[in-house]
């Protein structure tokens, strides 16, 4: 149960309706309900969510997210990108492979990009020169960029949602 009251369209002002209708289709999800307590940051944070992992393929970008917030112990997070990883292929098995952090499975690239991502997760102090050059090896700059973004936030929802006790919006996966 949600620490929070939640807006919900019937409650909310002019402003918050207008982006519950309009930009998201009149199907706000839990996080939207709670940052719509603060408006400007509702409206700002929808483009720059939408905006983060843009030059990455799709396939990695929910490899990654759902990597970080296994990491976090994310339930919301993790409950919502396994349902979206669905639609680029991933499966049970990948999902197992991603909680565990074993990368056997994936291309090199994409190991290389998981096996970063956990370290910006867990100790991002510790990256060092020859780590970045493994990543450096795969992608480039603007995709650097990305990688960076996606994991900051990633983590920024994953102490968002389950702190705040948002519960998911749909059935429950199993995984």
């Amino acid at each position: 149960m949600a620490r929070i009251s939640l807006i919900e369209k019937n409650s909310a002002s002019p402003e918050v309706r207008e982006i519950y209708d309009n930009t998201l289709r009149g199907k706000p999800g839990n996080v939207q309900k709670a940052l719509a307590h603060r408006p400007e940051m509702l409206k700002s944070f929808l483009p720059f969510y939408a905006s983060v992992g843009r030059s990455l393929d799709r396939k990695l970008y929910e490899l990654v997210y759902l990597r970080i917030s296994f990491i976090n112990g994310c339930h919301y997070c993790s409950q919502h990108h396994v349902a979206s990883s669905r639609r680029v292929g991933l499966t049970a098995g990948d999902w197992a492979a991603l909680k565990s952090g074993d990368y056997s499975r994936y291309n090199e690239k994409e190991g290389a990009a998981l096996e970063y991502v956990e370290k910006l997760t867990r100790a991002p102090h510790e990256i060092t020169p020859a780590g970045f050059d493994a990543i450096k090896k795969h992608f480039s700059d603007p995709e650097i960029v990305d990688l960076h973004m996606l994991a900051g936030l990633a983590n920024l929802t994953n102490r968002f949602t389950d702190p705040l006790g948002l519960e998911l919006e749909f059935p429950e996966e199993k995984n």
